[in-house]
């Protein structure tokens, strides 16, 4: 069984040691690089083709995001997890525009940094639970403030099996295969999906399932 290949990308050298220190406990896990600014992070992520990158949000020179942003799109397969104190919604949106695909709050990250890893090296999203906790916490106030129906309830059973595909990461043409129909039926799905739900794109989507607990 292969190992699993980890680059870390964080400004401070001490917390760059307690990361490897946590990982390397794992005879699966490699650390093949060590980044201490955004735009090391994104050249050695093109060097050493890493399966996972550990990015720390507030990193100098270039952000964590900005950084996440330009190693997903020069290689999809590399799946990064963002280091973050700040626990709000908002950072967690802009994280997962940039394709991140977990979010891993750094008071956690000793008792959660392993999972993160192991699961994000398959390609699906991982949040510490504290994020899941609090997002699904909003979403139930906001629905009882309003006294609104769930909208989880407006889609169809098939609709509901292609949001939860969507939020673990897997394209039209993965769920196409999954499901037994066309890429182009998939599509049809999303585009109902996000207009019952009044979402407008894939991060959306994605935070929309933590919210609900479709997806930790």
């Amino acid at each position: 069984m292969s190992k699993i290949r980890i680059l870390l990308a964080d400004d401070h050298g001490v917390v760059r040691k307690g990361l490897r220190f946590l990982l390397e406990q794992h005879p699966q896990m490699e650390i093949v690089g060590e980044a201490s600014d955004g735009r090391e992070a994104v050249r050695l992520a093109a060097e050493l083709k890493p399966n996972v990158v550990v990015m720390d949000i507030g990193m100098p020179n270039l952000n964590g995001i900005e950084a996440t942003a330009q190693i997903v799109k020069q290689n999809p397969h590399v799946h990064v997890i963002v280091l973050s104190v700040h626990s709000d919604e908002s950072y967690l949106l802009r994280a997962l525009s940039a394709g991140a695909r977990g979010y891993l709050l750094k008071d956690s990250a000793e008792q959660d940094l392993v999972r993160a890893v192991e699961v994000a090296a398959q390609g699906k999203p991982f949040f510490s639970p504290a994020i899941a906790e609090k997002l699904l916490d909003d979403y139930m106030r906001y629905l009882q403030q309003r006294g609104l129906q769930d909208s989880y309830d407006l889609l169809t059973d098939r609709e509901k099996e292609v949001l939860q595909l969507i939020a673990e990461g897997k394209s039209n043409k993965e769920i196409a295969a999954l499901l037994n129909v066309s890429p182009y039926t998939v599509e049809t799905h999303r585009a109902h999906i996000m207009q019952k739900l009044n979402l407008h794109n894939t991060a959306e989507i994605v935070l929309y399932a933590v919210r609900k607990g479709i997806i930790r």
